[in-house]
């Protein structure tokens, strides 16, 4: 049995050694090679290759496996980095790259395309937020833990292999998907944090850009604090594929990447109806009950003006909600039942503090 199994094995390693040069394959699954480590340059220019990348090892003893596409242009050129599904119930960023996967032709592509549909494979398991390999309820949150360190906790392990062997390595440019999280919504909306990633994401066509110093460990920050520049793009809602926002994504990505040379066409300008913004508050409840919502996602709004609703459970108003400041809607709570002090809504808006310019 070993060795009727060992001589098919033995082919498919052969056939990926071949065609992957220098990357050393360590298995394979469906037909997918799986891979401790990833380096761009060792692919065949003009190809479209799939891997598993093995991030780690689950506590039953199997590894975790993300899934990695590599789109390698005919031509020489930028190395732009996209992933999506760090957040294990924001899915729209999959859609979004299992589509693009799909549509780069390599043969008039120049450059090279990593995608990565699903860098937290056990939050996407249990459509959770955080890395949640076991029964834990404090479960950390991947995005906050980059670069990593292998060889240290589960989850500093975990990205530093993503961060050490996939991301980093194989970057000039990135972008990471994300959407709100349960029980919320976002508009199309992009987080940046210097004039080169302001660029980048007016590229990408959102409805709304914040600009923001962001938090320590994101792929985005530590990406650009290393010197590639990063932006986060968040998609709508949670837990659904939305074809709308998934449409959009996939139409800004192009556009970046016509503007960074890699695929050929015109770069379309940003959109009319784009928003900027450098801070943001939150318009929080202050009695506890239903809310409801008084204007939509994305409207403009006015300080002091009325946001939400809140009734108690005999339907009895407590308070009206209203906005702190002038600016725009970026965020609403989906799920009106409310806690003393939740957030109904969030707004963006413009701070003249100079200090503020790249975000308050």
């Amino acid at each position: 049995m070993r060795a009727a199994l060992a001589a098919p094995l033995a082919a498919v390693l052969l056939l990926a050694s071949t065609a992957l040069a220098a990357i050393e394959a360590v298995g394979s699954l469906d037909g997918v090679t799986i891979i401790d480590r990833l380096d761009v340059a060792d692919i065949a220019a003009g190809s479209t290759q799939r891997f598993w990348f093995r991030a780690g090892t689950s506590p039953v003893g199997q590894p975790w496996l993300v899934p990695v596409v590599v789109v390698k242009g005919a031509q020489p050129g930028p190395r732009l980095m996209l992933t999506a599904g760090i957040h294990g119930d924001e899915l729209n960023g999959i859609a979004v790259l299992h589509r693009l996967a799909a549509s780069i032709d390599p043969a008039r592509l120049s450059g090279t395309v990593t995608l990565v549909p699903g860098l937290n494979p056990p939050g996407l398991m249990q459509s959770s937020r955080g890395f949640t390999p076991d029964w834990t309820r404090s479960a950390a949150n991947l995005n906050r833990e980059m670069p990593g360190k292998e060889g240290g906790s589960a989850v500093a392990d975990f990205a530093g292999r993503l961060w050490n062997r996939l991301i980093r390595p194989n970057a000039d440019t990135a972008v990471d998907l994300h959407t709100q999280s349960r029980g919320t919504a976002y508009m199309m909306y992009v987080f940046a944090s210097s004039p080169r990633t302001r660029r980048m994401a007016e590229l990408l066509g959102p409805d709304i850009i914040k600009m923001d110093k962001g938090d320590k460990g994101t792929v985005e920050n530590t990406l650009t604090d290393d010197g590639v520049p990063a932006v986060t793009l968040e998609l709508g809602r949670p837990e659904a594929f939305d074809d709308v926002m998934i449409g959009r994504a996939e139409a800004g990505l192009a556009n970046l990447m016509r503007e960074l040379k890699m695929m050929p066409g015109a770069v379309t300008p940003p959109p009319a109806r784009l928003f900027v913004a450098n801070d943001i508050m939150a318009a929080r409840a202050t009695q506890p009950g239903w809310a409801r919502l008084l204007l939509p996602i994305g409207a403009p709004v006015k300080k002091d003006q009325p946001l939400a609703e809140i009734r108690d459970a005999f339907g009895r108003l407590l308070e009206t909600v209203v906005a702190p400041v002038d600016g725009r809607i970026n965020m609403v709570a989906t799920d009106p039942r409310t806690d003393q002090g939740g957030t109904i809504a969030r707004i963006v808006w413009w701070s003249p503090d100079p200090a503020c310019q790249n975000g308050c």
